[in-house]
């Protein structure tokens, strides 16, 4: 018997002073039984990071065709595709060639460094991709505020993102590496 998605929610009340946006956001995120904590935060993150009335979570892991979050527009295109963690250079090349926009969220710092090493190069190439790196200290205070139903204040300024809730709190300062804006 197949295990099932664990349903989680989320209500982010996101102040971001560095793109002057500001919203409540309540989510429901399905957590892939193969999923850890510290990457469905890291969807969370990514979602801050890029909030929008039309960006949403896609079916993720379960899925090769689509990325963790995209936006499309009405008819349909995808405006903006966003990855986590250390894909291979053809998953991007692909997802450049479907999307206006792709953001890809890698952790993992040891990791990180043998894979930027190897496809840094390769990656540079396209113009609609960002690279941005979230250090490991950040993405583990974050994974620390998992719950199954959780509800943040999510403040954006000067590159720190912080979470906080009504006993926690925990920042992360994500680290472009690639055509940032």
């Amino acid at each position: 018997m197949a295990l099932k998605a664990t349903v989680l929610k989320a209500t982010l009340n996101i102040a971001d002073m560095d793109r002057h946006y500001y919203a409540d956001h309540h989510l429901t995120l399905a957590q892939h039984p193969s999923e850890t904590d510290q990457r469905m935060m890291l969807r969370l993150l990514a979602f801050a990071l890029n909030a929008s009335d039309t960006l949403e979570f896609t079916r993720g892991l379960s899925t090769d065709d689509e990325p963790e979050l995209w936006q499309r527009d009405l008819t349909g295109e995808i405006e903006l595709w966003i990855e986590l963690g250390l894909p291979e250079e053809d998953r991007l090349r692909k997802a450049c060639n479907k999307a206006a926009q792709v953001i890809l969220y890698t952790y993992g710092d040891r990791a990180f460094t043998v894979w930027w090493d190897k496809h840094h190069g390769k990656l540079e190439r396209f113009d609609n991709l960002r690279v941005v790196h979230l250090p490991g200290e950040g993405t583990e205070a974050l994974t620390a505020l998992a719950e199954r139903s959780m509800a943040f204040q999510v403040t954006i300024q000067d590159g720190e993102v912080t979470f906080s809730n009504d006993t926690s709190l925990a920042s992360i300062t994500p680290e472009p590496q690639l055509h940032e804006t």
